[in-house]
């Protein structure tokens, strides 16, 4: 429900049967205003409501990340031929790709894409591989599927190629474009989102030195990446601590 219709019907955002599902996406974007990881009005998140992954939630076209509320967020459903022909349409491009991916892939509940500096820096390589060569990187081995078929900007049938890519990874380098993280949850995706562009700054920086690199075997990579997944609590305390942060910072993300 847009906030036109919230004030034209007078219900409270609250009273929204996916308030805490909007609640949580809002709050990502702001946190990703103040990393500095979005790009002014572009790059979009979105989170399916339905079973089926169909009917998702998503920014609406040129609202900034650091000012997107609970109310503004757009209810889509993927398999809606008229969406863009709607008055509230999407930005094209984030319809391209979202709704196809949440087609192709319902278990991929949270979708978050930016062009993070050093994420989309990585993407740009001849070989974009995320090498492990500490904690942060290694997190991600096996973890990543890797586009290398950029073919313009998300339109036409990019975004059915990108969601029939992703398969079973958690991860997407989008080779030229940026990343896509997914998660089960909000939290989890943001935190995820978070420790890959602290990945990608350390990989980067790395590079840079022109030294050679050390890095990890396998196997020792593939032990860390374990210890992150069934670390307790990790992606749960982060997350109720950005909110918390938001919560006296910028309460009016719950609206």
């Amino acid at each position: 429900m847009s906030v036109a219709e919230l004030k034209t019907t007078g219900t409270r955002i609250e009273d929204d049967p996916y308030y805490e599902e909007r609640v949580d996406l809002a709050a990502a974007f702001r946190m990703a205003a103040r990393h500095n990881m979005h790009e002014a009005v572009a790059n979009h998140f979105s989170l399916a409501v339905s079973d089926d992954g169909s009917k998702f939630l998503m920014n609406p076209c040129g609202r900034h990340f650091s000012r997107v509320r609970a109310s503004e967020l757009l209810l889509l459903d993927a398999n809606d031929p008229t969406t863009m022909d709607q008055p509230n349409a999407p930005d094209p491009t984030a319809w391209c790709i979202h709704s196809s991916l949440h087609r192709n892939s319902p278990q991929a509940r949270c979708l978050l894409h930016t062009h993070s500096k050093y994420a989309l820096a990585l993407s740009c390589l001849k070989d974009p591989a995320m090498l492990s060569i500490d904690q942060n990187t290694a997190r991600y081995h096996g973890r990543i599927a890797y586009d290398d078929g950029f073919d313009g900007m998300g339109l036409g049938d990019e975004g059915e190629r990108l969601g029939t890519l992703l398969g079973n990874k958690a991860v997407m380098m989008m080779g030229n474009h940026g990343v896509l993280m997914t998660a089960s949850a909000v939290g989890h995706a943001f935190d995820e989102l978070y420790y890959f562009e602290k990945a990608c700054e350390t990989l980067v920086t790395a590079y840079s030195t022109g030294k050679e690199l050390s890095v990890l075997s396998d196997e020792i990579a593939e032990k860390t990446a374990q210890q992150w997944q069934s670390y307790p609590g990790l992606w749960e305390n982060h997350w109720n601590a950005l909110k918390e942060i938001l919560d006296e910072e910028e309460p009016d993300y719950r609206t």
